[in-house]
């Protein structure tokens, strides 16, 4: 079968692999000039998170797909990707202590929970804390490498097209007289214009009508849209309520020996393969626009004094937005009149964990006919 991809970020990297490794020519459109959510995120895969240390939906299942997925990745691209390391937390007061320990004793969580954790080096770097606690089996995923070493490769195979796609070209793709209703049409997003999205020197919006003609002229059997946050100006998919949420981050460089572990207080400290720090990441679900702000910067600069006890040095300050669904599920599923055009979206911030498993769900559902599990199928919120 043909398939045409929408979007390169995490989604569209992870459903174009399962669907080339089940032997399927797998073609990607993307526009480079935007900001994913992929290049920003630091990758984290948290078993217990929040205040009220809830296990992560479906963690038992995400955490062994995600493993899998990502190390036969690396042996594609022959770079890493996955890196298991600990996760200490920090417990504020006696109460949190209580709570932790209450949790840690449930069966279904002692497998994740650690009551007095090795902090490692942590005391040295950090300012000293009410006390630690562990959490096990958390790792960090290098998305923005996987998606630029995935990218090089299928560059190089003529398999890529780097423009922004014109959603009435997927008529034509399809060889499908069938349009997108008007109801589908929703007005309430607060999203930015059209006009925000990049544009030729001529003023006209980018469009598969690139130079490289690499996906002009043949029908494919299939399309998936893995646009991220970008879904909501896709009008076949406009029915479903996409939100938004804008995350901010700074990259820092301390002279200290890099942690061998992750850390989490009042904002997270991961170390990364390039011996800096990425330190994150605040959260808006109101903002103009994609772009780093000043105030955001100061806040993780003040959260940031009050972790580390060392000299650093900020390298870069960068943002995107996540997609995000109001019921904190993914969006998986078919057109309801469009069975060849699919959606896998709404991975939030837990996307280098949930990614693996939702586009096997969606990949299964394409080439075998099995149900997408009803709690992130996109038919929960009609047609």
């Amino acid at each position: 079968m043909r398939f045409l991809i929408i979007g390169q970020g995490l989604a569209g990297t992870l459903t174009g692999y399962r669907l080339e490794r089940a032997g399927h020519d797998v073609h990607y459109v993307d526009a480079p000039e935007q900001m994913a959510a992929s290049a920003v995120a630091a990758g984290i895969v948290n078993p217990i998170t929040g205040r009220r240390f809830v296990k992560s939906w479906r963690i038992d299942e995400l955490i062994p797909e995600a493993k899998a997925l990502y190390t036969a990745l690396e042996s594609l691209l022959d770079v890493r990707l996955w890196h298991e390391m600990p996760l200490i937390r920090t417990l504020y007061n006696r109460g949190d202590r209580n709570d932790w320990e209450v949790r840690s004793g449930d069966p279904g969580y002692r497998e994740y929970m650690e009551d007095q954790p090795d902090p490692g080096r942590i005391p040295e770097l950090t300012e000293p804390v009410f006390a630690y606690a562990g959490v096990r089996h958390a790792a960090r995923v290098d998305v923005g490498t996987m998606v630029a070493a995935f990218r090089k490769k299928i560059v190089a195979e003529g398999r890529f097209l780097a423009e922004e796609f014109d959603y009435a070209r997927i008529e034509t793709l399809l060889g499908t007289s069938k349009r997108p209703e008007a109801r589908n049409e929703r007005k309430d997003l607060r999203a930015f214009p059209a006009s925000h999205l990049p544009r030729t020197p001529e003023g006209l919006p980018r469009t598969l009508e690139g130079p490289s003609g690499t996906l002009r002229g043949p029908e494919y059997d299939q399309i998936i849209c893995c646009e991220g946050w970008r879904a909501r100006f896709n009008p076949w998919f406009a029915h479903l309520p996409h939100g938004g949420n804008k995350g901010e981050v700074l990259i820092v460089k301390t002279k200290a020996p890099l942690l061998d572990r992750m850390f989490k207080h009042r904002v997270f400290l991961v170390p990364l393969a390039d011996d800096t720090y990425w330190v994150g990441a605040t959260s808006e679900n109101r903002f103009d626009d994609d772009s780093p702000t000043p105030h955001n910067r100061q806040y993780l600069e003040d959260r940031l004094a009050e972790v580390l006890k060392v000299p650093y040095e900020i390298i870069d300050h960068r943002a995107a937005v996540r997609p995000t669904v109001r019921d904190r599920r993914l969006f998986i599923g078919v057109h309801p009149e469009e069975p060849r055009l699919a959606i896998l979206n709404g991975l939030g911030t837990k996307g280098a964990s949930l990614a693996p498993l939702g586009s096997r769900w969606l990949v299964e559902h394409l080439l075998e006919g099995k149900a997408i599990p009803a709690e992130v199928d996109i038919g929960r919120w009609g047609a």
